[in-house]
């Protein structure tokens, strides 16, 4: 085999099903030629993406891999790599490179010279023997420990290169697990808390602990809010959920951590973001994570454990139940009561704008009325970067593991729309739902065409309300002067005439029966865009 078919074969055998690629490279018909299918995009951002999408949708138990072209295309790779490295997600990046003759000759691009700091690891092959063994220590960086992109960069002659065979078989994972006087000392933490919050991480769902994280709250009545990355993590229909932050976040959130006194994170890097909630000073903080030199790196810990975050919650409620012989005092406490009463006392202030009927339309009406049309629990739900984030992330209620991709420590716009085109390919039962934007789909809207051609039934919503409304504050004079701000466009025709189905709805009495015919139309496997046209909407939904 040459160098495309052995990697074809390795992918093959640790069970990819899909190859996201723009060409020109070798391995896009290796890899057709042994029915991994590629997923040819628009852009290469978006293909990075799409990959990004198939390994969050599942937890990891599926690898995206996007295949590129050397020199330009690993070059406009490299903002998608940059946010899958941001928000910790396992995809596996393959650019061609230069010739091995010509390594260190200014102004070549090498892919290894300039993807350290958006990798979590990344070799060059430069020996056709060494091919397999570096795709081996890929794949276990891909499955063990903190997740993040890693790239092998394959030079010119090596795609011709033979081996006569190959040995390989499929990497398995290893797990760790906290050494059991940690796990005493903290359980003592939790048990005698007077007002302990759950904090959880997207970690939670790669090391499949939702039941555990369910199981650990339930048994203490202890209140659960989780990251946007860690959404879904805990279901937000359960009366000890506080739901989940962006820059907007939840009544319940903001009072329970305020009133807190232990705060347990579990599953996250706790890396301090304008796009998730902080913790305030004066609480005791136990962090849990898979990778040590996340402790202390933004929060002064008071107690540290490394481990997956399965086995550590495993071994936390043993030691709870070990400990704890009369739990009838946690029972008691009123905590759900507490959290229902303030969560209706927070939906009721927005009550008026989930039913509004005034137009342009109100977006908050566009997402209640979405909300009450879809089976969430046969759903999976992304948002884009900006206003349909943050109108979004406290409001929709995940109710199942998975169904809510959160995403953005760093926040390129369009991302979201690559994102669900991969996880409706690993998920293809699901109804995959993103809501951007007019500035997102400006960026991106091309990529829609992908969707077609691969047969991807993906619903897209597009608020439209002509503008860039949250940066007014930021640039008066230009708006006032030139209309920077305004944008542009009819992105239902957009849609048609890439091979879509598209409807505009300017009508709150409209928003439902368009939301379900798009939706039977993502049944066929053809993609669906909704535009709603909205006004500029500068109500969030933020409590100190």
């Amino acid at each position: 085999m040459n160098g495309s078919e052995l990697l074809a074969e390795i992918l093959k055998k640790e069970n990819i099903n899909f190859l996201s690629c723009f060409p020109s490279q070798p391995l896009i018909e290796s890899c057709a030629k042994i029915n991994i299918k590629p997923i040819m995009c628009r852009q290469e951002r978006i293909g990075v993406a799409i990959a990004d999408g198939i390994s969050r949708s599942t937890g990891g138990k599926q690898i995206g891999v996007f295949a590129m072209q050397g020199g330009p295309g690993a070059e406009n790779s490299f903002p998608g790599a940059a946010q899958s490295f941001a928000d910790n997600v396992p995809v596996l990046l393959i650019p061609g490179g230069e010739s091995l003759k010509k390594s260190f000759i200014s102004p070549n691009f090498i892919s290894t010279n300039n993807y350290a700091n958006v990798t979590k690891w990344m070799a060059q092959v430069n020996d056709i023997n060494r091919l397999p063994q570096i795709l081996k220590r890929a794949f276990y960086a891909l499955k063990t420990g903190k997740p993040g992109p890693v790239l092998i960069e394959i030079p010119a002659e090596i795609w011709d290169q033979n081996l006569n065979e190959l040995n390989y078989t499929p990497v398995k994972k290893n797990l760790v697990r906290p050494d059991y006087s940690e796990i005493n000392d903290i359980t003592n933490v939790i048990i005698n808390a007077k007002n302990p919050v759950l904090y959880a991480g997207q970690g939670i769902m790669y090391s499949d602990a939702e039941k555990e994280l369910l199981n650990f709250a339930e048994i203490l009545n202890i209140p659960v809010m989780t990251t946007m990355p860690g959404k879904s993590s805990f279901p937000e229909n359960h009366e000890l959920s506080l739901g989940s932050s962006a820059v907007s976040t939840t009544k319940m959130i903001s009072h329970f951590l305020n009133k807190s006194d232990v705060v347990f994170a579990i599953g996250t890097s706790l890396t301090r973001t304008p796009y998730g909630r902080d913790i305030p000073e004066g609480k005791i903080i136990i962090h849990s994570t898979n990778d040590p030199f996340d402790i202390n790196k933004d929060y002064n810990v008071d107690y540290g454990l490394i481990g997956d975050s399965k086995l550590v919650l495993q071994d936390l409620i043993s030691c709870i139940n070990n400990k704890v012989t009369n739990f009838e005092k946690y029972n008691n406490l009123n905590i759900r009561q507490e959290i229902k009463k303030i969560k209706k006392e927070w939906l009721s202030e927005w009550e008026n704008k989930f039913h509004s009927d005034e137009t342009p339309l109100n977006p908050y009406r566009v997402v209640n009325d979405l909300m009450q049309t879809v089976d969430l629990d046969n759903t999976i739900m992304t948002h884009d970067a900006g206003s349909p984030r943050d109108q979004i992330v406290p409001f929709w209620e995940s109710t199942v593991p998975k169904s809510y991709i959160g995403w953005g420590k760093t926040t390129q716009l369009g991302y979201g729309l690559g994102v669900i085109m991969g996880a409706k390919l690993a998920n293809p039962e699901k109804l995959c739902i993103n809501i951007m934007g007019d500035a997102a789909i400006g960026m991106v809207g091309m990529d829609i065409e992908t969707a077609v051609r691969n047969n991807i039934g993906i619903l897209t919503i597009v608020l439209n309300n002509g503008a860039m409304a949250i940066e007014r504050p930021t640039m008066p004079t230009a708006i006032e002067k030139y209309k920077s701000h305004s944008q542009g466009g009819n992105y239902k025709e957009v849609a048609e005439a890439l091979g879509g189905w598209g409807i505009r709805v300017e009508k709150p009495g409209k928003i439902i029966s368009a939301l379900s015919e798009a939706i039977n139309i993502t049944r066929s496997g053809k993609p669906a865009l909704v535009e709603f046209i909205t006004k500029e909407n500068f109500d969030f939904s933020k409590y100190e």
